[in-house]
C-alpha cells in the first residue's frame, strides 16, 4: 500500500513539475513577445526601401504639415509648420517611441517653420520675427505669451520661411532666402540670400554666408564645428540644371555664387555675365536638380553602424515643377575627410516613379538619445522613426 501511494505521489509531483515548467516557459514566451514593440500605421510604410536591418514606424501621425523639429530638455518634441501656421508639442510619456499626446501650442503665427530649443526656451522664427517661449515645457497646457526678440528682418514671403538652429558657438543661425526665383536684391537689403547669426537676445547680428538662394537646413561638423548647409537651386532652366547643392562654410562672409553661378560651374543666363564662377566657393557636392534638399545631418546616432558615423544624410523634399519628379527621399553623402566621394539614396519610396504619385515629402531629421532617427513629413503629416530592429 505504501509503495502504491509513493508511486502515486511521485507521478503527481512529476506532472505538477511538468505543468509548472510549461507555465514558466509560456510566461517567458509571453514576456518576450510583450517586450518586442508592435507598431502599426495608416501610411504605406512597406513601400519605403532602406538598407538591410533598418526599420521604420510612425512616431506620430495626423500632424498637419509637420516641418522643423526641436527636442526639449524633458523629452518634448516640438514641431513647426509652414502653411498651417501651427506650433505643436508632441509627448511620448511612456518612452515607447509612439506619441501619446499632441498639443497645439499656437495657431496665430505666420509661417512658423523654424524652431530651436535652448535653456528651457523654445525659439520660433516667422518670416520677419523671432519669438521665444520661456519655460515652455512646464507650461504646455497654458503656453506663455512669447517674447519678441526681433521683428525687423525682411518680410518677403517668397523663400521667407526659416530654418533656425543653435551653433556650437551658442549663437542662433537664421537664413534669409532670396525674395524671387532669380534676382539680385542685396542692394535693397544686404541680408537677402544669406545666412546670419546672432546672440540669444538678437544682438550682434552678422552675415555668415552670402550668395545662398534658399537654405532650409544646416548643421555643424562634429569634429571641426564648420557650418554645412543645403541650398535649393533656381528654377526655369530645364529639368536637369542647375543642381541643388551641399556646401560648407570655411570663412565667415564667404560667397556661394547665387545669383551669378550655380553648382560651381554653371553661369546664370541672366546674371552670369556680371561675375565669374571662379570668384565663389564651389559646392562640396552637387545634388540632383530640383530635389529641394532641406535638412542635413551628420550621423551621430549610436544605433547606426560604424560605417555611417559622421557621414551626411539629406532630406530631399522633392521637385514641384520637373516633368518627372525627383527627390522625395533621404540621401547619403559619403565623406573622406571633408571631401564628398559618394552620393546615393538612403531611404526611398515616398515617390512611385512609375505612376509619378507621392504619399510623403521628408523635411527635417533629428536623432533621439537611443540613436534612432526621426524624420518629419509635411505631406504625409507624420513623423517617422528609423531604427535597427535588434536594438528597438
Amino acid at each position: 500500500m505504501f509503495l502504491k501511494n509513493f508511486k502515486l505521489l511521485t507521478i503527481v509531483a512529476l506532472l505538477a513539475s511538468s505543468f509548472a515548467c510549461k507555465n514558466q516557459n509560456k510566461k517567458a514566451t509571453e514576456v518576450a513577445v510583450e517586450e518586442k514593440p508592435v507598431y502599426t500605421s495608416s501610411l504605406p510604410l512597406d513601400s519605403l526601401v532602406m538598407p538591410e536591418g533598418f526599420k521604420v514606424h510612425t512616431f506620430v501621425e495626423n500632424l498637419d504639415g509637420a516641418r522643423s523639429m526641436a527636442m526639449g530638455d524633458n523629452g518634448t518634441l516640438f514641431v513647426g509648420t509652414r502653411t498651417e501656421n501651427k506650433l505643436y508639442a508632441v509627448i511620448d510619456s511612456d518612452n515607447d517611441f509612439v506619441a501619446d499626446r499632441t498639443i497645439v501650442l499656437d495657431t496665430t503665427l505666420e509661417v512658423p517653420n523654424g524652431i530651436a530649443f535652448k535653456n528651457g526656451a523654445l525659439y520660433v522664427a516667422e518670416v520677419n520675427r523671432l519669438l521665444r517661449y520661456d519655460n515652455i515645457e512646464e507650461r504646455l497646457d497654458n503656453p506663455p505669451k512669447p517674447v519678441v526678440i526681433y521683428d525687423d528682418y525682411p518680410d518677403k514671403f517668397h523663400h521667407g520661411w526659416k530654418y533656425i538652429a543653435f551653433g556650437p558657438d551658442d549663437k542662433l543661425y537664421v537664413p534669409v532666402g532670396a525674395p524671387c526665383n532669380i534676382c539680385d536684391d542685396t542692394d535693397k537689403d544686404e541680408r537677402f540670400a544669406t545666412i546670419t547669426r546672432m546672440d540669444l537676445d538678437g544682438s550682434n547680428r552678422e552675415i555668415v554666408a552670402r550668395g545662398v538662394r534658399n537654405t532650409v537646413g544646416f548643421t555643424w561638423h562634429p569634429d571641426t564645428d564648420q557650418l554645412w548647409f543645403t541650398d535649393n537651386g533656381r528654377d526655369m532652366m530645364g529639368d536637369d540644371i542647375p543642381p541643388c547643392e551641399l556646401n560648407k562654410v570655411t570663412e565667415i562672409g564667404a560667397h556661394f555664387g547665387y545669383p551669378f553661378c550655380h553648382g560651381g560651374t554653371i553661369a546664370d543666363p541672366e546674371f552670369g555675365a556680371k561675375r565669374s564662377c571662379d570668384e565663389f566657393v564651389p559646392p562640396v557636392q552637387n545634388l540632383g536638380a530640383h530635389v529641394a534638399p532641406l535638412a542635413v545631418k551628420f550621423v551621430e546616432g549610436a544605433m547606426f553602424p560604424e560605417k555611417y558615423q559622421k557621414q551626411i544624410l539629406i532630406a530631399e523634399h522633392g521637385s514641384w515643377n520637373r516633368s518627372e519628379k525627383s527627390g522625395y527621399r533621404i540621401t547619403k553623402v559619403t565623406l573622406e575627410g571633408d571631401k564628398a566621394v559618394k552620393y546615393e539614396p538612403f531611404i526611398e519610396g515616398w515617390l512611385n516613379h512609375k505612376n509619378q504619385t507621392r504619399w510623403g515629402r521628408p523635411v527635417d531629421m533629428l536623432f533621439l538619445k537611443d540613436g534612432s532617427l526621426l524624420i518629419s513629413d509635411d505631406y504625409g503629416d507624420a513623423v517617422y522613426r528609423i531604427y535597427l530592429e535588434e536594438q528597438a
